[in-house]
């Protein structure tokens, strides 16, 4: 981690006649300036920015694709079907995942898995045609949703087990 420089400690001195000997700062704190900060942030934030962006795009693109396949690109049967509504769990997750709630990343990982096996089977199922491209989009959106997802909560899992250790030894 880098080094901050420490804030400049006015020259102090000592009360007379005080009982707990408090000291008082001769210069006005006005004067005291935090020093810039000219490194940029750690790299660990950065990659946790970046891997929950990556679940956003992932999660909405998802989104998106199932609407628009079930609709208009290639759905079952000429007109559309209900099977757009196959979307609606995916919209529930929008908000916690914008936000970067972990228990949010977490169940629509889980969620997300359905997608994943909804895609590798219309691949292997389905007739030629737009449909089986349409599914490898969708196997790589879920993915990319997943890894993204299961990165982003990780180091947050590493915290939590250590402060319950730390618990577990206090009792």
């Amino acid at each position: 981690m880098s080094e901050i420089s420490p804030l400049p400690q006015p020259p102090r001195k000592s009360e007379p006649g005080s009982a707990l000997n408090v000291t008082v700062a001769t210069e006005p704190l006005a004067t005291l300036q935090p020093a810039p900060m000219t490194e940029s942030p750690p790299a660990a934030i950065v990659l946790n920015i970046a891997l929950q962006r990556i679940a956003v795009v992932c999660l909405f693109g998802l989104f998106f694709l199932c609407l628009l396949w079930e609709i208009w690109l290639a759905p079952l049967r000429p007109g559309g079907t209900l099977l757009f509504l196959k979307a609606l769990p995916l919209a529930f997750a929008m908000r916690g995942t914008l936000r970067g709630s972990l228990y949010t990343i977490q169940w629509a990982s889980m969620l997300v898995l359905l997608y994943l096996m909804e895609g590798v089977v219309r691949v292997m199922s389905d007739p030629p045609g737009p449909s089986i491209a349409l599914a490898w989009v969708e196997i790589v959106l879920a993915t990319g949703f997943f890894l993204s997802s299961v990165f982003y909560v990780r180091p947050a899992k590493k915290v939590a087990k250590a402060f319950q250790k730390a618990e577990k030894l206090k009792r």
